[in-house]
C-alpha cells in the first residue's frame, strides 16, 4: 500500500464493439488505455473478457479470440502491476481440460498471480455449446457447492462479482458474511441502462458493507446502456460513475471505512446485513444452500433412482425410506401419489391399504384423518411401529431441491375424475422445485394435459401394458416427452437406441440384482430404478463414475 491509509483506485473502461470485425482495433486501443496507468495507483480493475473486446458469436470465434489475445492481456496486466506497483484485477479466459473458464485474475504488486475467481453464475450464452449458439465454456465447477471466493492481500479482503453474478441478490447476503473490504466487479451487463446499473451497484455495496470497484465497457459515448464503470462506498454512495465515457476512472477511498446504522429504532449500530440477519426467515425464500443438488436438466447421467425410497431398510414410500436414500447420496428417489377421499395427496404404491398398512380398502375411500389412524410401518418391522402415511407436501417440505424426484402420479394412470393437476403443480411451485422433479404416468391423455397446463414441468412416459419394445418409445416421440420409463422385460437395445436417437432419456424399472443393473447401464440406460439402493450402488459405482456425461 502507498504511504497514506487511503488508496487510489482505478477502473478502466475501454471501447467495446458489437461487430467482431473491430476486435483488433478495440484491443489495441485498450492497451493504450492501460499504459496511461501510473505509480500513484494502488488498485487497477479491468473489465470482463479483457481478451475478447468485441461481441464474437459462436464457440469457434470465441476460442480463436482467446488464443490470439489471452496471453497478451495477462502479460500486460502483470507488467502493469510491476510498473505501477499496483494490485491489478483482470478478467480473461483460463483454459482447463474442459475448456475456457470465465476467470478474474488477481495480480499482486510484484506481478505475480495471487488468486483466480471463477464466475459463480455463468450466463446462458456461456453455458450453451457452440451447436446451441453459445460459447461452450467450462462451467462444470458451477454445479458444486462452494463458499464465496475471498482473497486476502495486504491485510484487505477482496470478494468478487462478474457480470451475471450481479443479478443474484441472494448471493449478496452470503458474501456480506465474509466481511470483505472490496468487491471486484469485472463486467459487461450490456442490456441494462445506466439507471438500473446504479441501483444494482449501490444496493450491492450497501448490503455487503464493502467498496465496489466495477469495471465495464463502453458501447459508445452516446449510449445509455452498459458501461457505468463505478466506485461505490459501503454506505451506497456513488463516488465515481463513468457512464459511457471511455478512459480511466480514478478516485481515493479509505478501505477501512465501513457504514453502520442503528439496528432498528434506537438499536445498536450494525452493518445493514447484520441487522437483516437478526430477522431472517430462510424457510420463506427460494431453495438454497449446499444441500441443494443440481437441477434435473444438468445433473449428470447415468444415475440410480431409489424406487419408493431405500425400501430395503425402511417402509416403502415413507419418510425414513426417502431420508435414507438421500443421506446415502441417491441422485433420484421415486414415489407414488394417490388422493384421499377429502383430496389430500398421499404417497403409497398400491391403490389399496391392505399390503402396506393395518387398514383395508382403497385409499380414495378414506379421509386423511382416517388414514392417520392406521399403522404404515408395522408390516415392515416392529421398529417402524406407529409410522403414519406420508403426504406429498411432507415429502416436498423435507426434500425439495435435495434430490431429483420421479413422481409417479397414480391417479393420472387411472384417470381419476379429478386429476388434481392444479393442486400438484401448485405444491411443486410452493416448494420451488420445478427443475428438481419430473412426473411419470402411463396416460398419454394426462401427459398432454400436464404439458399444456405447465409446459415448464417435465413428464416421463410410463408403460401402458403394450409388450412391443418400440411402443413406449414411439409414444414418447409422438408426445414430445423427454424421458421414458421402460418396463422389463419389454424393451431391448433397439428401443434404447431409438429413444436416444430422438433425444429421449431412458429409465428402466427395475433392477435389484447388481449384475442386472450393470447390464442395463452397459446398454446405455440413463437411470436404473432399484429397491435396494446401497447394494446396487456399491456394485455399479465404478460404471456410474466412469460413464458420467
Amino acid at each position: 500500500m502507498k504511504e497514506t491509509s487511503k488508496m487510489k483506485v482505478c477502473v478502466i473502461q475501454p471501447e467495446y464493439s458489437l461487430d467482431d470485425k473491430d476486435l483488433d482495433e478495440c484491443f489495441e486501443d485498450f492497451l493504450v488505455l492501460i499504459d496511461k496507468c501510473d505509480e500513484s495507483l494502488d488498485i487497477i480493475v479491468l473489465p470482463e473478457y479483457s481478451d475478447v473486446l468485441a461481441a464474437v458469436r459462436g464457440e469457434d470465434k470465441f476460442y480463436r479470440a482467446y488464443e490470439k489475445y489471452n496471453s497478451v492481456i495477462l502479460e500486460k496486466a502483470q507488467s502493469t502491476a510491476k510498473r505501477c506497483h499496483s494490485i491489478v484485477f483482470v478478467n480473461a479466459g483460463y483454459m482447463t481440460e474442459n475448456g475456457i473458464r470465465n476467470t478474474t485474475y488477481a495480480i499482486d504488486r510484484n506481478g505475480n498471480i495471487a488468486g483466480k475467481y471463477f464466475k459463480a453464475h455463468p450466463a446462458p450464452s456461456e453455458v450453451r455449446t457452440g451447436a446451441e449458439g453459445g460459447n461452450g465454456l467450462d462451467v462444470a465447477y458451477s454445479y458444486e457447492a462452494a463458499a464465496p471466493y475471498v482473497l486476502e492481500l495486504e491485510g484487505l479482503r477482496f470478494g468478487f462479482m462478474t457480470c451475471y453474478d450481479f443479478y443474484f441478490y441472494e448471493n449478496f447476503a452470503r458474501l456480506a458474511r465474509e466481511r470483505v473490504d472490496f468487491i471486484i466487479g469485472c463486467s459487461h451487463q450490456r442490456t441494462d441502462t445506466h439507471d438500473a446499473l446504479e441501483v444494482i451497484n449501490r444496493f450491492l455495496s450497501y448490503n455487503t458493507n464493502a467498496y465496489l470497484l466495477r469495471s465495464a465497457v463502453s458501447l459508445g459515448e452516446d449510449k445509455v446502456i452498459c458501461g457505468c464503470s463505478t466506485v461505490v462506498s459501503p454506505a451506497g454512495k456513488v463516488l465515481l460513475n463513468m457512464k459511457s465515457e471511455v478512459g480511466l476512472g480514478i478516485c481515493e477511498v479509505d478501505p477501512h471505512e465501513k457504514y453502520y446504522k442503528p439496528a432498528g429504532h434506537k438499536g445498536p449500530l450494525k452493518a445493514h446485513y447484520e441487522y437483516i440477519e437478526d430477522g431472517r426467515r430462510p424457510w420463506l425464500y427460494r431453495n438454497g444452500g449446499a444441500s441443494v443438488v443440481p437441477f434435473d436438466p444438468v445433473m449428470k447421467y447415468p444415475r440410480l433412482c431409489a424406487h419408493r425410497g431405500f425400501n430395503a431398510v425402511a417402509p416403502e414410500n415413507s419418510m425414513p425410506a426417502f431420508g435414507a436414500a438421500v443421506a446415502l447420496g441417491a441422485e433420484e428417489i421415486e414415489f407414488d401419489l394417490w388422493s384421499t377421499k377429502d383430496r389430500v395427496l398421499v404417497s403409497c404404491h398400491d391403490e389399496t391399504l391392505d399390503r402396506v398398512s393395518t387398514g383395508k380398502g382403497r385409499i380414495c375411500e378414506h379421509t386423511y384423518e382416517e388414514l392417520l389412524q392406521l399403522d404404515f410401518g408395522i408390516k415392515h418391522g416392529d421398529k417402524f411401529r406407529g409410522l403414519r402415511i406420508t403426504t406429498f407436501e411432507q415429502i416436498l417440505q423435507k426434500f425439495a431441491g435435495r434430490v431429483i424426484m420421479n413422481i409417479h402420479v397414480k391417479i393420472w394412470d387411472h384417470e381419476y375424475d379429478d386429476p388434481m393437476i392444479e393442486e400438484i403443480v401448485s405444491l411443486i411451485r410452493k416448494y420451488d422445485c420445478e427443475r428438481h422433479i419430473y412426473f411419470m404416468t402411463a396416460s398419454d391423455r394426462m401427459i398432454r394435459r400436464v404439458m399444456e397446463y405447465a409446459p415448464d414441468l417435465r413428464v416421463c412416459v410410463g408403460w401402458d401394458g403394450n409388450r412391443d419394445p418400440m411402443s413406449i418409445v414411439d409414444r414418447a416421440i409422438a408426445l414430445g416427452a423427454y424421458k421414458v420409463q421402460l418396463f422389463k422385460p419389454y424393451f431391448n437395445q433397439a428401443s434404447v437406441d431409438k429413444a436416444h436417437a430422438n433425444g429421449i432419456l431412458c429409465n428402466v424399472f427395475w433392477a435389484d440384482d447388481p449384475a442386472e443393473a450393470r447390464r442395463y447401464l452397459e446398454m446405455g440406460i440413463d437411470t436404473v430404478l432399484t429397491n435396494d439402493y446401497l447394494a446396487v450402488y456399491n456394485a455399479v459405482e465404478d460404471i456410474l463414475s466412469a460413464n458420467k456425461w
